[in-house]
């Protein structure tokens, strides 16, 4: 698998989701499996069929969790010393060029992408084409609908 780059907060997330998986879930479907085992013929129960596969995906998540937290590379951008280049981890305000609307992204590891909550995916071409780039320069983005221009307004490391 290798090194997977992760911020601080996508390590966190990761962290809640296995202890929760682990803590919770985990109980909870043993005592359902118990429950549906208790009605009976185990051949025609659709309930403990159900709560069987549902403990097969927890503990398949759990595996694919631990994984990833043990090859997680985490990287925290406010310990960088990258002198106001866009790096992984980087908050950056773009300016289109086209139709001057300025937006705010942050680049991420692909577990933590969210394009509601402006978080784009390192993988992503928008963040491909920024990272390196300083404020004041200008990048080029392949969209759908061609190519887009963006001015960088601003890097912030938060």
């Amino acid at each position: 698998m290798g090194t997977i780059p992760v911020t601080v907060l996508g390590a966190k997330m990761l962290r809640d989701e296995l202890h929760k998986l682990k803590t919770k879930d985990r109980y909870e479907i043993i005592q359902a499996i118990a429950e549906a085992r208790s009605h009976g013929d185990l051949s025609e129960n659709a309930e403990y069929e159900a709560a069987k596969e549902r403990q097969g995906f927890i503990e398949g998540r759990i595996a694919e969790l631990e994984a990833k937290l043990s090859s997680a590379q985490i990287i925290d951008p406010t310990s960088l010393n990258v002198d106001g280049r866009i790096v992984f981890g980087a908050t950056v305000l773009l300016e289109d060029l086209d139709n001057g609307k300025q937006v705010r992204y942050q680049i991420v590891g692909n577990d933590e992408a969210d394009i509601k909550e402006l978080k784009v995916s390192i993988t992503s071409p928008i963040a491909r084409a920024m990272i390196g780039k300083y404020s004041g320069e200008v990048i080029e983005v392949e969209a759908p609908s061609g190519i887009r221009e963006y001015e960088v307004l601003e890097v912030l490391y938060v």
